[in-house]
């Protein structure tokens, strides 16, 4: 096979999961069939089971990819960010909501981890889980240094996790205090997180 065959089936492949996950996000993984994604893409439905055995696991592999891209994007915030602990903190946060905010179907997309069968979600869950006990342990260093206030690291990154989860789970309970699932909504939620932090968070 020709290099040039070679990046253009992995062009293909991601065209696939860029598609689901746009269409899984606004529709939901049921709303969505796989000729619906085949259709977006331009491409026959065998093309997609030759790339995705079934559309479980086209699921598993989109949530899988969009976990990893977090994960770049976090590493990248943290490498650029200052050594002051508050800082690199915030840089993480405002990292986390800059996808959703160009891209909203993500949101839609973290709605979906809830609803797989226990196993798939598991899986994914293993690619997320290291991003928390990364964070975890940076926070206890730093408490242990005294460069964060003292406090319970794991439940801090707890909360966090659940502010940005909640956005795509608990989208009616956020309206019912006034929060519309808007560019503008997300950014207020943003900065409203990044204040809650840095309170409770600085020594």
């Amino acid at each position: 096979m020709s290099e040039k065959v070679a990046r253009s089936m992995q062009t293909t492949r991601q065209r696939i999961i860029d598609a689901a996950l746009d269409l899984f996000g606004a529709r939901g993984v049921d709303g969505v069939s796989l000729d619906d994604i085949a259709a977006v893409v331009g491409v026959r439905k065998q093309t997609l089971l030759y790339w995705f055995a079934s559309k479980d696991e086209l699921v598993v592999g989109v949530l899988a990819t969009a976990a990893e891209q977090l994960s770049l994007v976090i590493d990248a915030a943290v490498r650029a960010a200052p050594e002051e602990p508050l800082d690199r903190i915030d840089a993480v946060v405002c990292a986390v909501f800059r996808p959703a905010v160009r891209r909203p179907a993500l949101l839609g997309l973290v709605r979906e981890i809830s609803r797989l069968p226990t196993a798939q979600a598991d899986e994914v869950a293993s690619r997320i889980r290291p991003l928390i006990d990364r964070a975890t342990s940076y926070m206890a260093l730093e408490m242990a240094a005294g460069r964060l206030r003292a406090g319970d690291p794991a439940l801090t990154a707890a909360l966090a996790y659940a502010t940005v989860t909640g956005i795509a789970t608990e989208p009616e309970a956020l309206r019912a205090v006034g929060w519309q699932p808007t560019r503008a909504g997300l950014r207020t939620l943003r900065d409203e997180l990044r204040a809650y932090l840095a309170a409770a968070l600085r020594p």
